[in-house]
């Protein structure tokens, strides 16, 4: 058995100064509040990313965040989604789609008049920043002396200490697993003295593209304080049509509106104080203490990370080994603060907004796949319930556009309304995200009641998918106007994009086998279009992107690899022609312009195609996209978006797929199977629920090889760091998921020493360096 405690531990989070691009947050999936170096929201100019943004430099803002609080900016012209449409020629005839829109003029506040509409309905409804709570400090951190701030991922509870005005202060900052809710404890002699007191600071939304609050507004929106004994207050907050509760309970001292607006002062007569900040969409907030919440938030992390799988490369003497795991650990963590709630999150989470808080669905993917493979399927199955929501938004979609089924939109609200661009409007690889991640979810926990549940779901997807594809001379096509994941084509003019194809295939097989669950024949129209669909096109020996000039552009994405990799094997895909594209990727790219979430792309097809060592070179690829903060982020654009849960996301996927293997990997048994082995890597977990091909085989109950040589060393724990606290279930789903729970690196294409994987774990290469030890993985597709 790992000892997983211990595995935690290795990875606290310790920040000794003050940094613009730190910030640490606690929540539960669906709420969030992040601090800074006080464990409190006390300097939020100092995390200012508006300003940074304009002096090129890194920060991130401090903000409370819902999935629940949205708001949407006043509408006088009236604008609706067919005023930002453009009509596209198909074979179809005149289709209207609703890409007008110029993101270049919209950051500038001046669109012109025919992308007025598209950037009003691209940039609302935006997530609310609910408030911000902090220490009445001054604006200057570096007046904080001796600072030094522990996150204990165990507990997910944040403990902050510091020295100001000659005097010790500690925080201790912790969220509620299970309600939007955050807590404090703040013990110092300078509260008692009067010379430190909490401020609370409403703002109005901002529709910026992160910005998350507007201050300069005071006359557009309401905070209302209203007293509910001596130690109870609600605060009414109304925004336009917006509006919410913010219920405050505390242990000692009075609270009183200050000489700002939206502003309110909490003073204590004592060297200690408790304050629990409690906020909902309605006047229905219960009280609760400090001590509840600490509790609470134990009990919930401690069965997170014992529950599912866990790996360990402690033992591995690889040097990069140590900070592999760092950045899983964290990434564990992140991902279930900000990744685990009942709508599909936002690239940059709860953390800050990003495209105004919406959520990008071809994101989702990344966002929570991972749960399943890592045997903590219910914090998926949370968010998977918002399809079933916006199915009908989804079938008009489909029938504006002259075709059967239910098209999923890129970009979107909690409404389901998509966002008018001249990328996402046309953007297709995220139609079969449902099909897979609730294949996934049946993979770790076979249930009756989901296949019934979500039959319909998966029925108008497929549907869609095959009357999407165009028939010439008995093949079937992927035809223009498409744009592919590697976001830089052409869409007039580009068809038969690679991984595209491949996950047609792949999607439609998903709905065939749950069909076969339902005790139906499988569709004879989609099998034939899965008989007949193109192959992707080649360039000699290799694969392009797309079947149309310029057939491959060496920047961005290089999603062509997703294609065997992140799709299990198809008849459509050639292992040795994806082998020699794999090596013409890595030796032949722009990575400064890839994303986080490509180099576990990398990793995975490396892996499936028996190339462990590129796997892990390539998930460690020292690039600036690549680079893990203290704190387990991955900033992308500098201030524009210095959170990315993408990559933490995709990094979880790999791993799980190269430390578990699929169905018929080398090594594993074939269906229904376990990998009863691992590269010098540690697994454990339950049995499998169900064997056979379509069902959910798991990695053993603890799996291990050792493949090192004799000098078996240690190379101890990566740097300390990790990030935050508690995402709680959430609503029953009813699906019978329950609520439980790159530094310096270098890249080479020399030959390795070994390339072979290890037994049963075989994205790590036997080579006597890796020992990995790993538990409680559901073997992928």
């Amino acid at each position: 058995m790992i000892d997983r405690e211990a595995l935690v531990r290795r990875h606290t989070v310790e920040l000794t100064r003050p940094d613009p691009a730190h910030v640490l947050t606690v929540g539960n999936g669906d709420f969030a509040y992040s601090c800074d170096i006080t464990g409190m929201q006390s300097f939020p100019e100092y995390h200012d990313q508006a300003a940074a943004f304009a002096e090129q430099r890194l920060a991130v803002h401090n903000a409370t965040l819902s999935s629940w609080g949205w708001h949407e900016m006043p509408n006088p012209e009236g604008y609706v989604l067919d005023d930002a449409m453009t009509t596209y020629d198909t074979p179809r005839g005149p289709v209207r789609y609703p890409d007008k829109f110029d993101m270049a003029s919209m950051m500038t506040g001046e669109p012109a008049e025919e992308y007025r509409a598209g950037a009003w309905l691209h940039a609302n409804p935006q997530r609310l920043d609910l408030g911000r709570i902090g220490l009445t400090l001054g604006t200057d951190p570096t007046a904080l002396e001796h600072p030094y701030q522990c996150l204990d991922l165990w507990t997910g509870v944040l403990t902050s200490t510091f020295t100001y005005a000659g005097e010790e202060v500690t925080v201790t900052t912790v969220a509620d697993p299970h309600h939007s809710r955050v807590a404090f404890r703040i013990e110092s002699q300078l509260l008692a003295d009067g010379r430190v007191g909490v401020a609370l600071r409403f703002p109005y939304a901002s529709d910026g593209f992160f910005q998350t609050s507007d201050w300069a507004s005071p006359a557009r929106h309401t905070s209302v304080l209203e007293q509910q004994g001596e130690r109870t207050a609600f605060v009414r907050r109304s925004l336009d049509e917006t509006s919410y509760s913010v219920r405050l309970d505390w242990t000692d001292g009075e609270l009183t509106a200050a000489d700002a607006a939206h502003e309110f002062r909490l003073n204590s007569r004592r060297a200690q104080l408790e304050l629990v900040a409690s906020f909902a969409p309605d006047d229905e907030i219960g009280g609760c203490d400090f001590a509840s919440v600490v509790a609470a938030s134990t009990t919930w992390w401690r069965d997170f990370w014992t529950s599912g799988a866990a790996i360990d490369f402690s033992g591995s003497t690889d040097p990069r080994a140590a900070e592999l795991e760092r950045r899983v650990v964290l990434s564990q963590y992140l991902t279930a603060v900000h990744s685990s709630g009942v709508l599909p999150p936002q690239e940059s989470g709860l953390v800050a907004n990003s495209w105004f808080g919406k959520f990008h669905l071809e994101m989702h993917w990344w966002h929570g796949a991972h749960f399943a493979a890592w045997g903590r399927p219910e914090l998926l199955a949370r968010s998977m319930e918002w399809y079933l929501s916006i199915l009908d938004s989804a079938r008009e979609t489909a029938r504006r556009q002259s075709y059967e089924g239910a098209r999923w939109p890129k970009q979107t609200g909690p409404d389901g309304r998509e966002s008018p661009s001249d990328i996402g409007a046309l953007l297709i690889w995220q139609q079969p995200h449902p099909l897979y991640l609730l294949e996934l979810l049946h993979r770790a926990r076979p249930d009756a009641e989901l296949v019934t549940r979500f039959a319909e779901l998966v029925d108008e997807t497929a549907t869609f998918m095959a009357s999407f594809v165009e028939e010439r001379d008995g093949v079937f096509h992927l035809p223009a106007p498409v744009m592919p994941a590697q976001e830089f084509y052409d869409a007039r003019t580009t068809e038969d994009p690679t991984f595209e194809l491949a996950y047609w295939h792949w999607g439609l097989e998903i709905a065939q086998r749950w069909r076969e669950r339902l005790g139906l024949e499988r569709h004879k129209r989609w099998q034939h279009i899965q008989d007949h669909l193109a192959l992707p096109h080649r360039d000699g020996d290799r694969y392009t992107a797309v079947a149309t000039e310029p057939y491959l552009r060496r920047d961005d994405h290089p999603s062509l690899l997703c294609a065997l990799g992140v799709v299990p094997p198809t008849p459509l895909i050639d292992p040795a022609v994806m082998t020699e594209t794999l090596e013409d990727v890595l030796a032949d790219w722009d990575w400064n312009s890839a994303w986080g979430w490509d180099f576990p792309v990398l990793a995975m097809a490396a892996t499936r195609l028996g190339r462990p060592d590129l796997a892990v070179d390539a998930l460690l690829m020292d690039t600036p996209k690549n680079t893990y903060t203290a704190v387990g982020h991955t900033p992308q654009i500098d201030s524009l978006l210095p959170v990315y849960l993408p990559s933490n996301g995709a990094l979880l996927a790999a791993v799980s797929l190269m430390a578990a293997g699929w169905d018929g990997a080398p090594g594993y048994a074939g269906a229904g199977g376990r990998a009863e082995a691992a590269v010098g890597a540690r697994a454990e977990g339950e049995p499998a629920a169900e064997a056979g091909a379509r069902g959910g085989p798991r990695a053993g109950a603890e799996a291990e090889a050792d493949t090192a040589d004799d000098t078996d060393t240690d190379s101890g724990p990566g740097p300390d760091s990790g990030p935050g606290p508690d995402p709680g279930p959430g609503p029953d789903s009813g699906l019978g998921f329950g609520s439980g729970l790159g530094s310096g690196l270098g890249f080479g294409l020399g030959s390795p020493s070994d390339p072979a994987p290890g037994p049963n774990c075989p994205g790590f290469p036997n080579n006597g360096r890796w020992r990995v030890r790993h538990e409680g993985f559901t073997v992928w597709p």
